[in-house]
């Protein structure tokens, strides 16, 4: 009885152990991001990103995301936004097979929501998502809801502290879809131009991965001086 006991244990600590050097989660990966808004009219602005995500610090690639949208600002406090987004990813940490790589084509839809309290800066950011995946041996469609609160702490003109919240709830099989928090510390080398160093804590239902992020956010003005 003993030794059947000490074999099962042996198997499960061997597939666990297997699934985590596959998936990467015993290693510090890195996501590498810029963030832009082009204001174009007073109530238009171009968002534009692009993300390079490594299972590793800067090695063994995960994926990369390109996103683009339209924003058209309500107001200082209210921006909706309509947008595509390109997601190429490589879902295997470990000798990949091909039908671990997808390519996703996204559209998506958004309302943030901004409000002050002191030095406190509040967001609240909500997306729909339409997302067409290609995998190898399949196409197809998913639907995606996020929510996202974020808390911007200002310390002085230059520095800040970032940190935030987001839950993506699928809108099929099944709901839960991951958890993201965040924390960072950012510097503002003039009013268009900050960049972030924070940590991630990305948890999905049956795996968590840590995740260094540097993120570059450079904003420009292409209205006309009056």
């Amino acid at each position: 009885m003993m030794r059947k006991t000490i074999l099962t244990l042996t198997i499960i600590m061997t597939i666990t152990i297997s699934n985590a050097q596959e998936t990467g989660e015993d290693e510090l990966g890195a996501w590498y991001m810029y963030f832009g808004t082009n204001q174009i009219t007073d109530k238009l602005s171009i968002h534009t990103e692009a993300q390079f995500r490594f299972y590793e610090i800067a090695t063994t690639f995960n994926q990369l995301l390109l996103r683009t949208g339209l924003n058209y600002h309500i107001n200082d406090n209210a921006i909706a936004t309509m947008g595509y987004g390109y997601i190429n990813t490589d879902g295997s940490f470990a000798d990949i097979p091909e039908e671990e790589n997808t390519d996703e084509h996204r559209i998506f839809e958004q309302f943030i929501l901004k409000n002050s309290i002191g030095k406190f800066k509040f967001e609240h950011r909500y997306r729909l998502e339409q997302r067409f995946i290609s995998a190898q041996s399949d196409n197809f469609t998913e639907h995606r809801a996020r929510y996202r609160l974020q808390l911007t702490y200002v310390i002085n003109k230059k520095w800040f502290l970032n940190l935030y919240d987001e839950v993506f709830i699928n809108l099929q099989e099944p709901i839960f879809g991951q958890n993201r928090l965040y924390g960072a510390i950012g510097y503002t080398f003039k009013p268009n131009l900050s960049i972030q160093l924070g940590y991630l804590k990305n948890h999905f239902t049956n795996r968590n991965f840590d995740r260094l992020q540097l993120g570059v956010i450079f904003n420009t003005d292409f209205r006309k001086k009056k």
